[in-house]
């Protein structure tokens, strides 16, 4: 007669192998998502932030290599937040099922695994810059839930009670019970989240007319025929502005409980609440915006019409100190940046913003307030969910990206981009607009000019913009007289009268360089 080793209550000694392992790694999954569940349900009551998934997730962004992140964006875009969360869940899912295969055979082994995960979640909840003492409760309760729920299942579905009567039913009642309990609670902590999001916050704004306007837009703009053929419009939509930041789930932060504190070399230190924002003669402009992580030709660049307070009246009013040359920000789940404080009080519009595009800031971009300085990639002057700014120096602070091996300081470079005709595609021989966008933000585009297969460089007409602060669209019209396969390039050159380099340069330290081209074919 065969007998079973027991550490606990083992599966019966008849039962197939793959059954009791297939058993344990149910149990385990199971477990594992009750623990994600239990964490979300108080992260909910604690802060959204804190939800193990999402402290692990945020503490791989924040200790993977600049490189390695400038990778994801280029490869997944505005996925590489879901496709990383996607990727711990995977890899947490396969440790849990691990996790409850062993504790078929020792318990002990199985459900230390699940505190291990546990603890992981708790050292990353305790060691966010945004961290509270309540920061690592989530994945304390959920990592014990967990744990005992694997304790529970793997008792109780090894051994004499599945021999007995009703065997299969009960194990059908507990992992569906333990599956249904995992969606309770994480739908709970989901709708406590939402019941109290900052969107009612937002939706209950209204926005002052601005003191001073912004100019409307010139005639001219977004010609029919290159629209219909995907040029870019001049002015972005709030829905499709790119958005690249470290956030992994948006903060939610509600305009009646924002404040920003000014301080550091200030002599006097300022506290605003939004309200005080609000009340303030705020200052509309159409600017725009570049992440440092765009590649040549990229889309990581959009236009918007922004409402809010300048910079250099702020910093007046708290009246900075000699030897200030830099605006440290930070952002509510504990982001950085460092701005060049001469950028921020050199006359550009330079914001506190509150509005994109007549709106309120979409949580996606900012909600309630954040920066907004031209000129600047986003990585040194766009912080978004801002709530403190200190005035300093670089020799004695830096941010996020530059302790990462990001330049301190961030200039936009001269860029341009073609649009039409996309790259392969195949044209009729005849006559060809060629059409894009360029950009050298707060110096301006004074010309642009197309080239077909490295020959001359012809100018392009360029179309008017609203400032030196925005993009500019460019129509070049080609005579693509001779079949067979061609390559087009673009440059720009800025109001100073500086050429676009020609240089190929990766985003990082300093942002991405190199003339932007497509390949076709004329048929």
């Amino acid at each position: 007669m065969r007998t079973a080793t027991h550490t606990g209550e083992n599966a019966p000694a008849d039962a197939p192998e793959g059954k009791r392992r297939g058993t344990g790694a149910l149990s385990g999954v199971l477990s594992a998502g009750l623990t994600l569940g239990v964490g979300q349900l108080v992260a909910g009551i604690v802060s959204p932030s804190a939800a193990p998934l999402v402290v692990v997730g945020a503490a791989v962004v924040d200790r993977v290599p600049a490189g390695l992140k400038d990778f994801a964006i280029r490869t997944f875009g505005a996925h590489d937040k879901v496709v990383l969360l996607a990727t711990i869940a995977v890899l947490v899912t396969l440790l849990a099922a691990l996790a409850g295969v062993l504790a078929r055979r020792r318990l002990a082994v199985g459900v230390g695994l699940v505190g291990a995960l546990g603890l992981v979640g708790v050292l990353a909840a305790a060691t966010r810059p945004d961290a509270t003492p309540l920061s690592p409760l989530p994945s304390v309760l959920g990592a014990g839930a967990g744990a005992y729920a694997l304790t529970v299942l793997t008792r109780r579905l090894a051994g004499p009670a599945l021999r007995a009567a009703g065997g299969p039913r009960r194990r059908a009642v507990l992992l569906g019970g333990t599956a249904v309990a995992a969606a309770a609670t994480g739908g709970a902590g989901q709708l406590l989240v939402t019941t109290r999001s900052a969107e009612d916050s937002r939706a209950g704004v209204v926005l002052p007319a601005p003191a001073d306007p912004a100019p409307p837009l010139p005639a001219g703009l977004d010609p029919a025929d290159a629209l219909a053929s995907g040029l870019t419009t001049y002015a972005t939509r709030t829905a499709d502005f790119y958005r690249v930041d470290t956030a992994l789930v948006v903060p939610d932060v509600r305009a009646e409980d924002w404040s920003l504190r000014v301080h550091g070399l200030v002599d006097r230190e300022l506290t605003l609440s939004f309200d005080d924002v609000l009340a303030m003669p705020l200052r509309e402009r159409w600017i725009t915006l570049t992440c440092v992580s765009n590649e040549v030709g990229g889309s990581y660049v959009g236009t918007a019409r922004w409402l809010g307070y300048p910079l250099a009246e702020l910093l007046e009013r708290a009246g900075v100190r000699a030897g200030a040359d830099m605006l440290y920000a930070t952002s509510t789940d504990g982001f950085t940046l460092s701005t060049p404080l001469a950028e921020a009080t050199d006359g550009r519009d330079a914001m506190l913003v509150v509005g994109m595009n007549g709106e309120p800031l979409p949580r996606e971009h900012g909600f309630p307030v954040r920066l907004v300085v031209p000129g600047l990639y986003g990585y040194v002057s766009a912080c978004k969910w801002v709530t403190d700014l200190e005035v300093t120096r670089f020799a004695d602070k830096t941010a996020y990206w530059t302790d990462r091996g990001w330049a301190a300081k961030g200039p936009i470079k001269t860029a341009s981009r073609i649009d039409v005709p996309r790259s392969f595609a195949k044209l009729r021989a005849g006559r060809v607009p060629v059409a894009g966008v360029a950009w050298a933000q707060h110096r301006g585009i004074s010309a642009v000019e197309v080239r077909v297969d490295e020959g001359e460089w012809r100018p392009a007409k360029v179309l008017p913009s609203a400032s030196e602060d925005t993009w500019c669209q460019w129509v070049y019209d080609w005579d693509a007289s001779e079949p067979g396969n061609h390559t087009v390039q673009v440059r720009a050159v800025d109001g100073t009268g500086e050429p676009q380099t020609d240089v190929v340069a990766a985003p990082i330290p300093d942002g991405s360089s190199g003339y932007d081209s497509v390949s076709v074919t004329v048929e």
